[in-house]
């Protein structure tokens, strides 16, 4: 009977222990904490990136030459790792390209102004930024025909299909060269996946080419093309002064919008340009301060 009692009583004991924890745990997810004013996890890219380097220039995080990320900020080397960091965790904000928007995460107006093609076309959509091919000197037989592919009304309608606004309005229809061999892309993993759609659709029409696309970020893409080691480079942004001196040319090939993305379940729907700024330099921390 005492031991019947002492059970009794041990039992209610860790039910109120495990109903408080539960409730101070705002119902076992800590995590939605986040989006009812807890601290903000800001995710950013790699220094070199060229989606970091457009956009801290952008918003104002950079200043005086100098980006001024917060240094709490969690970096990630890729589009993807950004994107699922953020899908994960529900106190988080990143940046990726607009075209690789999907699902699992939730883009921010800025403005009131939504991230759609249209309103990147249009120029309501203020952060947005060039998609670049970098090239050194003459460029081989080869190599031109998939640039002269990708500017063509073919390239440029994939470009479209895929998310991200042609450049090239007046562009005339690929006639395939016949021509054999190699390529060899690199740099920025924004440019990689669109760039990847083109490579399959040229290499159908040229059956004897094979096409190699490295993600290595825009800074390592554009050096790669300097020293030779590529064909081609991918960027996402403008070349510095110091990089157009080794005798490198760029290309506009597609315009992209850069999304500000949350997680699914954050309550925030809109955020300004100077608010971005302040989030992603630390003046922000909280969410309560953008709701």
């Amino acid at each position: 009977m005492k031991k019947s009692k002492l059970t009794k009583i041990l039992t209610i004991s860790l039910a109120a222990v495990m109903a408080f924890g539960l409730a101070s745990c705002g119902g076992g997810n800590s995590d939605s904490e986040g989006t009812e004013g807890g601290d903000i996890t800001v995710i950013s890219r790699e220094e070199g990136s060229g989606t970091r380097d457009a956009f801290v220039e952008l918003t104002g995080v950079m200043q005086d030459d100098v980006d001024r990320t917060v240094d709490t900020a969690e970096i990630s080397n890729s589009t993807s790792v950004v994107t699922q960091s953020v899908a994960g965790n529900e106190a988080a904000i990143g940046y990726i390209s607009m075209g690789s928007l999907d699902d699992s995460v939730k883009a921010l107006k800025i403005g009131g102004v939504e991230a759609t093609t249209d309103n990147v076309k249009s120029g309501d959509y203020e952060l947005q930024r060039p998609f670049n091919i970098v090239t050194k000197g003459e460029v081989a037989e080869l190599p031109q025909d998939f640039i002269n592919f990708i500017m063509s009304s073919d390239g440029q309608a994939i470009i479209e299909e895929e998310g991200y606004i042609s450049v090239n309005d007046t562009a005339e229809k690929y006639e395939a060269a016949g021509l054999t061999g190699s390529i060899t892309l690199a740099g920025s993993t924004s440019v990689s996946p669109v760039m990847e759609v083109l490579a399959d659709a040229y290499k159908k029409l040229n059956d004897g080419v094979t096409i190699e696309i490295q993600q290595t970020g825009s800074g390592a893409g554009i050096q790669s093309t300097i020293e030779g080691v590529c064909d081609i480079g991918m960027a996402s942004r403008a070349l510095e002064d110091e990089e157009a001196s080794e005798g490198l040319e760029s290309q506009e090939i597609a315009l992209d919008g850069i999304a500000v993305i949350v997680n699914n379940n954050n309550t925030v729907e809109d955020i300004t340009m100077e608010q971005i700024m302040k989030v992603f330099t630390g003046e922000i921390t909280s969410w309560s301060e953008l709701q």
